[in-house]
């Protein structure tokens, strides 16, 4: 007997999850909350709505697996210094004059060769803050440059959100990784544009706020060894036909890149701190799928299938949508692409869309509004930059328009030229 719940209920759990997470409530015990409440609300019975709950978070464990192995790369490339080194070289090619564009570029390519976003932004305010103090720029337009990058490094990148849309709809990483270069290119952008504009509008970096000095980081070249090898690796299923599950060429490549930096010595370490940041995901993507679980087996879906052919869309703009909304609702772009991957996907994909079509048009819509203030990318990015929480908010208009390029660009790609 298959157990339904209604489109009011799935409403319910969203609505709980998202309320008891601006409340500080950790988001995994939000999500669960939500979806425990929602589904009891929307009549499957405590029995019924805890099976759905299982089998949605069920559905999360072959990413979930990927995800804490790909904390090995992660891991050396944050604690070696590896991730600094690339940064920084990038920001010396690139140069102070055109500060805004290396900012974003060298967020982007720490975030497109495994670093968290959030963490890339991190990694890359101490230079960003010195740049800016020197150059008269705003901290917003630091800012933006920097998230604008990692937006479009984040869906072009081997990181859990992308490691879920692949899983979710049974598609190659490599594929979903690639589907998001050109419309990363028009993120950064657009990003640099809004970031330019902005310049000289919001508060200024203090002398006592810029960067420290950098220290004991390896060569360039032995800091890319790590992801190059794991892009290498992910590469040869599309170009030889050889299938390297991420479980294995993400590791691997940590492995080798320590070894290139002659820092094998410090290998548990560096997984160990990897293993701690990806353990954070891992837990929250069990709470995103009870959430799934609930909202796959509601009527929510049939409703907003019903609301885009009421407004004459075509069927294959319920994948960004899907991403857009899912990402608004749990402020995360790795719970908004499973959520939305996991619901929707198999539904778009019955409507005749192909699953690396789905799989791209909805990443991309999940970086549209991930960078609400009931998220922790929010917080950690305005943190890294010293920014007040007014001033932070009033860059949330420009990051959705960076993330909204991204999927306008996407969905012509893969909605229309592609179709």
């Amino acid at each position: 007997m298959n157990v339904t719940v209604t489109a009011l209920g799935a409403v319910i759990a969203l609505v709980i999850a998202i309320t008891l997470i601006i409340k500080k409530v950790h988001p995994a015990y939000g999500l669960i909350l939500g979806a425990l409440i929602g589904g009891l609300v929307g009549g499957a019975g405590l029995t019924g709505t805890v099976n759905l709950m299982m089998d949605g978070a069920k559905n999360m464990m072959p990413a979930i697996l990927r995800i804490l192995t790909a904390g090995v790369l992660a891991g050396v490339l944050i604690e070696s210094g590896a991730a600094a080194k690339i940064a920084e070289t990038i920001v010396e090619k690139i140069g102070e004059s055109r500060a805004l564009i290396a900012l974003a570029i060298a967020t982007m390519v720490l975030t497109m060769v495994g670093v968290f976003v959030d963490v890339s932004v991190i990694t890359v305010s101490p230079i960003a803050l010195a740049i800016a103090h020197k150059s008269g720029l705003s901290k917003p337009a630091i800012l933006l440059a920097m998230v604008g990058g990692g937006k479009a490094g984040n869906i072009m990148s081997p990181n859990p959100n992308t490691i879920a849309a692949a899983d979710n709809l049974g598609v190659s990483l490599t594929n979903v990784m690639i589907a998001g270069i050109v419309p990363a290119i028009f993120g950064v952008i657009i990003t640099c544009i809004l970031a330019s504009r902005i310049k000289q509008k919001g508060s200024l970096v203090e002398s006592d706020e810029h960067m420290k000095e950098l220290t004991d980081m390896p060569g360039f070249l032995p800091a890319m060894v790590g992801p190059l090898v794991a892009i290498i690796l992910l590469m040869l299923r599309p170009i030889a036909g050889i299938a390297i599950d991420p479980l294995i060429a993400l590791p691997v490549g940590g492995i080798c890149g320590i070894l290139a930096m002659g820092k094998i010595k410090h290998i548990n370490k560096y997984a160990t701190y990897g293993l701690a940041k990806m353990s954070g995901v891992a837990i929250l993507l069990i709470g995103t799928g009870t959430l799934a679980g609930i909202i796959a087996n509601s009527g929510l879906k049939d409703v907003i299938i019903s609301g885009i052919n009421a407004l004459g869309l075509p069927s294959f703009m319920l994948a960004p949508v899907s991403g857009i909304l899912m990402s608004a609702a749990t402020a995360s772009t790795t719970s908004g692409t499973a959520v939305a991957t996991s619901v929707f996907g198999p539904t778009i994909v019955q409507l005749g869309v192909a699953p690396l079509a789905t799989a791209a048009m909805i990443h991309a819509g999940a970086t549209v509004l991930d960078h609400l203030p009931h998220g922790s990318f929010f917080h950690a990015t305005g943190g890294s930059v010293s920014m007040d929480m007014k001033e932070r908010l009033k860059l949330i208009p420009y990051e959705s328009l960076v993330g909204l390029t991204m999927t306008i660009v996407s969905t012509i790609i893969f909605g229309i030229i592609l179709k």
